[in-house]
């Protein structure tokens, strides 16, 4: 069944409240039980499961900016990892309101692509905003999975 612009919304909420989900369980159980929520969103949203997976986070920066593999992106999101000194845990930040704001979508057939802002704010009322870029794929259960995800601030001239 080919994706529609619902199933990106779907997908958007999942990742939102995923990162809720790691930031809260951090709070309540500290690493280990947010490095479990953490690998579990990254199963269920992410496909490396299909291979590598094109992720550029917001915060990564030098030799490790890009993270094409599981255990790079569990380290962004939750850090303590030392073959990744300088995450600090995206994830652990108490996000507590997720909201994306589409600039625009393509969609054909079990790929889509969706590009536009997403506001992050923490549980002291901080908010950041990130660029974002999302490709999708669909898998055999028809479950949407981010192949592709680029991050960054905007740019301040």
């Amino acid at each position: 069944m080919p994706i529609t612009e619902p199933d990106l919304t779907t997908a958007q909420n999942a990742w939102g409240i995923g990162l809720i989900a790691i930031a809260q369980t951090y709070e309540a159980d500290g690493i280990d039980g947010a490095r479990a929520v953490a690998s579990r969103f990254l199963d269920e949203t992410y496909g490396y499961n299909l291979g590598p997976v094109l992720f550029k986070p917001t915060m990564a920066s030098g030799k490790q900016t890009f993270r094409p593999t599981k255990q790079g992106a569990l380290s962004y999101f939750v850090g303590h990892d030392p073959q990744y000194p300088l995450d600090s845990g995206f994830g652990l930040k108490g996000w507590r309101d997720v909201q994306s704001e589409t600039a625009t979508s393509y969609i054909d057939n079990d790929i889509a692509m969706w590009m536009g802002q997403v506001t992050m704010t923490n549980k002291d009322g901080q908010v950041t905003k990130v660029d974002k870029s999302f490709g999708y794929k669909q898998g055999a259960d028809d479950m949407l999975r981010i192949v592709l995800h680029h991050s960054s601030l905007p740019y301040q001239p």
